[in-house]
């Protein structure tokens, strides 16, 4: 792919992908993908209706019972297939979701995209490791063991920030298990979500595995996560909308897995590394435009070290390249839409009666003012309580506040509704580990901010949602716990009878 004409043509089917094809949405509304960087329209489809919902989860209940009655080793092969497919692809992938959402090449292309691939190998062979508890004779009488079954039709909902990965979190665990999955991604980034089902079927998994419903929250989501059908819904997104979530799946009985927001404190104790921390605080505040659930948002720094980290996170902030998301040289392409960067200004703006902002905190003019950007921010002398500290920004805003004692670093890292992320910088082993004991979040860092791998959990506390993305606990949402007990003593009249009827 080369170019937005080229994208129009690869979906001029639609964007609904159900039962291995493309076809156009009924809902009688129609929705743009906009090139964030430039306020282009790159593509205009028509968005699903409750009819499509239903016509997916039709495709994906027909599927199931081939899919999770095929052997692991089968299921292991085609998405081994899967994985070397999205490979020969990665240029692709790496356009479209960078024209989709603003990023930056370099980061479509060295994170968004291998760690796809990378995930999609991580369980294919995890497919072939679905364990449960040995077989052994509790009581001795009965031989007792534990079965990890499919549970039936996934229905998922993902976000816009991270389009292909969030995809591919909800789809693998889910299938690898011998699940079939309707995913709902967010109407203003479908494109590479819709390309990972189309290489899907390219590898061999079984048609109506992998659906794509792309629709309003309200309509679609909203009608997938209540559907009658779908045994069980995960959601990334923000808390308010997981909340919504919720009351619809508990309404339904259904499994839910949330992961929700995040407001991850970057804790710099007295004795850490100085360089360290200001490069990694500027990397970990500004990956993805800010846009990232786990991105370092509250810098509370040691008083020692306090102002020259101040300055030189300034420093270094102020040498980010705003730019064409396809320059190569870019550092920092614009938020996902102008009404997000209007957001994000708007925070900015209503702490400037409380607060100072150091640098950043406006968006660019000239070639870039087309586009929805806004500049790296830092800012200072907020109060713990303040909007700008406790709120979710979604933006390129890092907000640093002094404390003094260990005691007080980790007090004001855990004053948050939220506990996804965190990290703790601290040349010493007792200091840090202290700090990953008492920071309530799903992942604590030492020394650094952002790097995930397939093999681990990404999850978090409190109002960040429950339940695993990634590594082999993530089968612990989407697999069927069974207790099997086999009696093996041939008798009749068993002994606990007699508590029903009888005498010993």
């Amino acid at each position: 792919m080369g170019n937005s004409i080229q994208v129009r043509d690869r979906f001029a089917d639609g964007a609904q992908y159900i039962g291995g094809k493309l076809r156009p949405g009924t809902s009688g509304r129609s929705h743009d993908v906009v090139d964030p960087a430039t306020g282009e329209t790159v593509y205009t489809y028509e968005l699903a209706g409750t009819a499509d919902i239903d016509a997916a989860v039709a495709a994906a209940r027909e599927a199931f019972p081939g899919w999770s009655g095929a052997t692991p080793a089968e299921r292991a092969e085609v998405m081994h297939r899967f994985a070397a497919v999205l490979a020969e692809q990665a240029d692709d992938f790496a356009y479209v979701e960078s024209l989709q959402c603003g990023k930056p090449i370099k980061l479509s292309t060295e994170f968004d995209v291998p760690g796809t691939i990378d995930n999609t190998s991580f369980f294919a062979g995890a497919a072939r490791h679905l364990e449960g508890k040995s077989a052994a004779e509790y009581d001795g009488d009965h031989t007792s063991y534990v079965r990890r079954e499919a549970i039936g039709v996934i229905g998922s909902v993902a976000p816009w920030n991270y389009p292909l990965q969030m995809a591919a979190w909800k789809v693998l665990p889910a299938i690898a298990a011998g699940n079939t999955i309707v995913l709902k991604p967010a109407e203003i980034t479908p494109l590479t979500s819709l390309m990972f089902a189309q290489a899907a079927t390219e590898a061999g998994i079984p048609d109506g595995v992998i659906n794509i419903v792309t629709g309003a929250g309200k309509e679609a989501g909203e009608h997938l996560v209540g559907h009658p059908d779908v045994v069980m819904t995960s959601f990334t997104g923000s808390t308010a909308v997981g909340k919504r979530v919720a009351q619809i799946a508990t309404s339904t009985v259904k499994r839910l897995h949330l992961e929700l927001g995040g407001k991850a404190p970057f804790v710099v104790f007295d004795d850490a590394d100085p360089e360290a921390a200001a490069n990694g605080a500027v990397a970990g505040a500004l990956i993805n435009t800010g846009q990232d659930c786990t991105a370092a948002t509250r810098a509370y720094v040691q008083r020692p070290l306090y102002d020259a980290f101040v300055r030189r996170v300034a420093e270094l902030m102020e040498t980010v390249r705003l730019g064409d998301p396809f320059d190569p040289s870019t550092d920092l392409g614009p938020l996902i839409s102008h009404i997000q960067r209007d957001r994000v200004a708007g925070f900015v703006d209503r702490a400037r009666a409380y607060a100072t902002v150091v640098t950043g905190g406006e968006a660019p003019g000239g070639d870039l003012a087309d586009g929805a950007y806004y500049r790296p921010t830092l800012i200072t002398g907020a109060a713990q309580d303040s909007e700008i500290v406790q709120s979710e920004i979604f933006g390129p805003v890092l907000v640093v506040l002094p404390f003094d004692t260990d005691d007080e670093g980790i007090r004001l890292a855990n004053d948050t509704p939220y506990g996804l992320a965190a990290s703790a910088w601290s040349r010493d082993l007792y200091r840090a580990n202290r700090a990953t004991r008492e920071i309530k979040a799903g992942c604590v860092w030492v020394n650094d901010h952002i790097p995930i791998i397939s093999e681990m959990p990404h999850g978090g506390y409190k109002a960040s949602g429950f339940g695993k993305d990634m590594s082999s606990y993530s089968f612990e949402e989407y697999t069927q716990i069974k207790h099997v007990m086999y009696d093996n003593t041939a008798v009749a009249r068993k002994d606990w009878h007699r508590t029903i009827f009888g005498d010993r």
